[in-house]
């Protein structure tokens, strides 16, 4: 039987589970992997404006990966992916933050949405927001 390549979703799916798991393991080449050299980041700290360009999508990882090193999770609870041809767009809900941080607050979940493009037959992560709800 021939090699079958997963379906669009499956490969983002994929693509987006190993993305946090290299987050969660502090690995930036893993972060940074399948990233669009100009990616768009909303993020939860400043710059409000967001970050433009894979230079600074980098630069953003080793202070969050210091602060997890405290023992923070970065667990994805509910991943939902839409594919179409050449562009998806996919919304995550993550545990994230320190088993006190979480034992105060225990439903709180960081949200994740990521804008994807097809290049060259491969998924890039074009756009990246991180948000938690404001109470």
């Amino acid at each position: 039987m021939p090699d079958t390549t997963p379906d669009d979703e499956a490969q983002i799916r994929t693509l987006i589970t190993r993305w946090a798991e290299a987050v969660h393991r502090g690995d930036l080449d893993g972060v940074l992997a399948q990233h669009a050299g100009d990616i768009v980041m909303y993020d939860v700290p400043p710059p409000h404006e967001g970050i433009h360009g894979l230079a600074a999508y980098c630069v953003t990882w080793p202070p969050f990966f210091a602060w997890q090193a405290q023992g923070a999770c970065f667990d994805i609870t509910s991943l939902h992916v839409t594919a179409g041809t050449d562009v998806a767009y996919a919304h995550a809900l993550l545990r994230c933050g320190t088993p006190e941080e979480l034992a105060e607050r225990p439903t709180l979940r960081l949200r994740l949405t990521f804008g994807l493009r097809k290049e060259g037959g491969r998924w890039v992560v074009a756009h990246e927001h991180h948000s938690f709800p404001h109470d």
